[in-house]
């Protein structure tokens, strides 16, 4: 089953990072390219994760767990210079 399950789910992940790049570049405003790059991050991660799991290396969990954190931070300190204009007070 996990055979069938992890194509399918890469193509998924595929077809969402296109859809968030997509966003992240043609996106109406300032918010919309934010939350694109966060969830470009996650999606990242997850495909990370699901090559990990393909290939049977827990190494590549590790690498996805300080993606998903670089990606927060930096979500955060953008979000934090959208509403403030200034990162560090």
């Amino acid at each position: 089953m996990l055979e069938l399950v992890v194509p399918v789910a890469a193509v998924m992940l595929g077809i969402a990072l296109l859809l968030n790049a997509w966003r992240l570049f043609v996106g109406p405003g300032a918010t919309d390219r934010i939350l694109a790059l966060d969830t470009l991050y996650v999606n990242a991660a997850a495909i990370i994760v699901l090559f990990g799991v393909h290939i049977g290396h827990p190494d590549f969990f590790e690498a996805a767990l300080l993606i998903a954190l670089l990606g927060f931070v930096s979500t955060m300190a953008l979000a934090k210079f959208l509403l403030r204009g200034d990162i560090i007070e």
